[in-house]
């Protein structure tokens, strides 16, 4: 792959990142909500939406958004920089045919850049943490300077760097920065069992032709890789939703996260307190909104390829002749 190429994937995996982000944020809203939200009030996914619509209006449901949008396009950006570096590192450090990496070396790029990305990032998904649960009742953070009584207003971006600087100073721009670094390996974990399923189900398919004496290969459709990558991204969302859970209570500032010196102690405090079950708070609408994005991924990969190829060549920089 060229290295046009490589950057064309990399503009239109951030394309369908902020399509994907758009339609699918009122699920990311309503799980971070849940995850912070201590009260042990259950309430059904169309409840949740109902209230924020009766007390915020449809647009509570998007609060956060912009920070959001941002954080992908910077994420992807970042992870993209990284993982190229780190690629290149790893193949010049031993001499091979080709340039492909090894599935253990893939790896270890994507830690190197995904944990890259998570620290560059980790401020505007405080923002966005802040401004999803900025309306939540009674567990507001202390502030140096106190807040008018009554019910809060929603605070646009820059008006929420703003009270974070206000409040707990520049440092609170990487709160979670832990947890952040541990769902570094969500992706990995995606991949595995990702690999394993598929040769699972290839070795099971293999096994049937052998049996019917066909000489044919086995091949995977595009529903089969859909449903793989549906299953797996399910499977790796499950696994590391706690440190979600944990990971949003202490990027949002509430009160009743400052006492978690560490995710550890953050997650043994939360089943102290909350049960098993409160590290799983809000993974309902998690786990839609996760197999909503790889649907809409899925099915608009080589549209929005071919999109921003399209844009690039025309409004690009044109070679000199």
């Amino acid at each position: 792959m060229s290295s046009n190429d490589q950057l064309i994937h990399a503009a239109a995996g951030a394309a369908g990142g902020v399509v994907a982000m758009t339609l699918t944020y009122p699920l990311i809203f309503l799980s971070t909500r849940a995850a912070v939200d201590i009260k042990r009030e259950d309430k059904s996914t169309f409840q949740a939406v109902a209230d924020v619509i009766q007390s915020e209006g449809l647009r509570g449901l998007y609060s956060g958004l912009n920070s959001s949008l941002l954080g992908i396009a910077i994420t992807n950006g970042v992870y993209y920089f990284f993982y190229e570096k780190s690629r290149a590192a790893l193949l010049s450090s031993s001499p091979r045919k080709g340039g492909a990496l090894t599935t253990l070396e893939s790896m270890l790029a994507g830690l190197l850049a995904g944990s890259a990305t998570t620290i560059a990032s980790n401020p505007l998904w405080v923002i966005q943490t802040t401004q999803a649960v900025r309306t939540l009742p009674s567990t507001s953070a202390p502030s140096q300077v106190p807040e008018p009584q009554g019910p809060k207003k929603k605070l646009g971006f820059l008006a929420t760097i703003r009270y974070i600087l206000r409040t707990d100073g520049i440092a609170a721009f990487w709160r979670g920065i832990g947890p952040a670094l541990v769902l570094v390996m969500n992706p990995i974990l995606q991949y595995t069992v990702f690999e394993q399923l598929k040769n699972a189900l290839i070795a099971r398919r293999l096994g049937k032709l052998r049996a019917a004496k066909s000489i044919h290969v086995p091949a995977l459709s595009s529903l089969d890789y859909f449903l793989l990558g549906a299953l797996s991204k399910l499977v790796a969302t499950t696994l590391t939703y706690p440190y979600i859970v944990i990971k949003s209570r202490m990027q949002s500032g509430h009160s009743h996260t400052r006492e978690y010196k560490s995710s550890w102690d953050g997650l043994t405090k939360i089943v102290q307190r909350e049960g098993m079950a409160g590290l799983y708070r809000g993974i309902g609408s998690k786990l839609v909104q996760s197999v909503l994005t790889a649907a809409i991924l899925f099915a608009g990969q080589r549209r929005f390829y071919e999109m921003t190829k399209s844009a690039l060549i025309t409004y690009g920089p044109k070679p000199k002749k």
